[in-house]
This record gives C-alpha cells, sequence and structure tokens, in this order.
C-alpha cells in the first residue's frame, strides 16, 4: 500500500433482513470514518430482499469507492433455515464486490470482536462504544453499521498486523494467515 495514498475499506455485516455497511479509509496506522448505514429489505419473497441487497451495495461501491471489502462470516446458529437465508444474503453481498472486481477479505466475529474490542465475545454496546472511539465519531453508529465499520477496521488491523503485507487471497484461521 502506498503511505500517500489511503485504502478506503468497505465492511459488510450481511443480513436478510437489515444489511449493514461502513466505509473507512485507512492512511498509514490512521483509520477515519467515510460513511455507514443499513440497507433494510421488505419482507416478502427471498429473490426480491436478495436483489435489494445486490443493487444497494452495488450503489455504495459505485458512490465510495472503496479498493477492499471484508464480510462477516456467516455462524451457524439453532435455526438452520436462518442460517440459510443469512447464507444467501451474504453471498448477494459478496457478489456485489465481486461484480466491482472487489478483493473480499472474510472474518468471523469472534475475529472481528477481537480485533476492535480485544474480546472475542463483546457485546453489541462494546463494539458500537469501541467503534466511536477508533474512529472518533460524535456519537454511536447503529448496531448493524457498527458491526459493519468494526469488519472494516478488523480488516484494516489484520494488514497492520502483517507488517503491512497485502491479505488479499488469504484467509485468517485461529489467527493465522493461511
Amino acid at each position: 500500500m502506498n503511505k500517500s495514498i489511503p485504502l478506503r475499506i468497505l465492511g459488510i455485516d450481511p443480513g436478510l433482513r437489515i444489511t449493514g455497511f461502513g466505509v473507512i479509509d485507512k492512511f498509514g496506522q490512521k483509520l477515519s470514518y467515510v460513511a455507514s448505514g443499513c440497507i433494510k429489505t421488505p419482507a416478502g419473497d427471498l429473490p426480491p430482499r436478495l436483489k435489494v441487497i445486490l443493487e444497494s451495495l452495488a450503489e455504495v461501491i459505485t458512490t465510495y469507492q472503496p479498493q477492499q471489502v471484508s464480510v462477516e462470516k456467516v455462524f451457524v446458529n439453532v435455526n438452520p433455515q436462518s442460517t440459510l437465508l443469512l447464507g444467501q444474503a451474504r453471498g448477494a453481498a459478496i457478489c456485489a464486490a465481486v461484480l466491482a472486481n472487489l478483493s473480499v477479505a472474510e472474518y468471523t466475529a469472534l475475529q472481528v470482536k477481537q480485533s476492535v474490542v480485544g474480546n472475542g465475545h463483546a457485546d453489541k454496546e462494546q463494539v458500537q462504544d469501541m467503534v466511536q472511539r477508533l474512529l472518533a465519531l460524535d456519537g454511536k453508529p447503529g448496531a448493524d453499521a457498527a458491526d459493519a465499520l468494526a469488519c472494516a477496521i478488523c480488516h484494516a488491523h489484520a494488514g497492520i498486523g502483517l507488517g503491512k503485507m497485502s491479505t488479499q487471497g488469504y484467509r485468517i484461521k485461529n489467527g493465522r494467515l493461511i
């Protein structure tokens, strides 16, 4: 990464009902807030909801021109149907990035929370507080936007912690680059 040009990172917290997004700039080791928000899908059939996520994230990408994207990985919960729906929303989010020829890094919720809060089991309020502090925001971002910003921050920290080498094309498993 050229130190004179900031790296713009889009973080995505996928959800079928609400997908959070957050955009930050990384300039050396300094992080700065660019934008964040939520994409809300209407109730109803799955395909039109996935279309809203895909098209809305494509618009975010066009507007903010990120160079890299980080997406939170799906966790398996008690309800397999919910996990499947969340996975499809995540797939729509990844497709928006891939269609824009952007690299996509994936992080578990545990990795994101560990990176941002220092505790992989932090609650949403702690994530919101730390995102507000790390990005010097005037107020707390909403929960979904904060999770997306945290995902972007995690990606920015992953590059810093690895001697600023590119993490593109790699995955992190058990805290190690593979």
